[in-house]
């Protein structure tokens, strides 16, 4: 990596920012229209209720990008993972090495804090981040299909 690239935590004022680099990710993976989001929703979630974490990768004083996690837990394990929802790095700043500080630095953290394992998804069709995670040495969990309630049908369920 040529830059140097730090990393700091999101601030509630930094609200604003992630917004942008979520947008950013969904129209990279052409679902821009499934962003229903918003400052006040993260706010919220995020800082409030303290539901998830964002780090910053900082190179040269610009955020280049951003990745979003949080503990989940592994009953077979008995300790807590790190879940990563969205890594993103924007577009000017890719092929730098800048993707690859951001998941060092979430093993790091993941590390630090005595989880037993990092984990997240990939879409199907993204080839390039497919390559780059096998590039790190990322193994794909081929025997696990991920289910998912959401919307007004798991609100439909849960009145059931």
């Amino acid at each position: 990596m040529k830059e140097n690239l730090t990393f700091r935590y999101a601030q509630p004022n930094d609200v604003p920012l992630i917004l942008q680099m979520i947008k950013g990710l969904a129209d990279y993976e052409k679902m821009s229209d499934q962003v229903v989001a918003t400052e006040a929703l993260l706010e919220e979630w995020l800082f409030q209720h303290k539901k998830a974490e964002v780090i910053f990768g900082v190179a040269d004083g610009a955020e280049v990008g951003f990745a979003l996690f949080f503990h989940n837990f592994s009953t077979f394990l008995g300790r807590a993972g790190l879940y990563l929802e969205d890594l993103y790095i924007k577009p000017q700043y890719r092929g730098r090495g800048f993707g690859k500080g951001m998941m060092r630095e979430l093993a790091r953290i993941a590390v630090e804090r005595g989880c037993g394992r990092l984990e997240w998804s990939c879409l199907d069709w993204n080839q390039p981040s497919i390559d780059f995670y096998r590039s790190l040495s990322a193994q794909p969990m081929s025997d696990w299909t991920v289910y998912r309630l959401s919307g007004h049908t798991l609100k439909e369920f849960a009145k059931s």
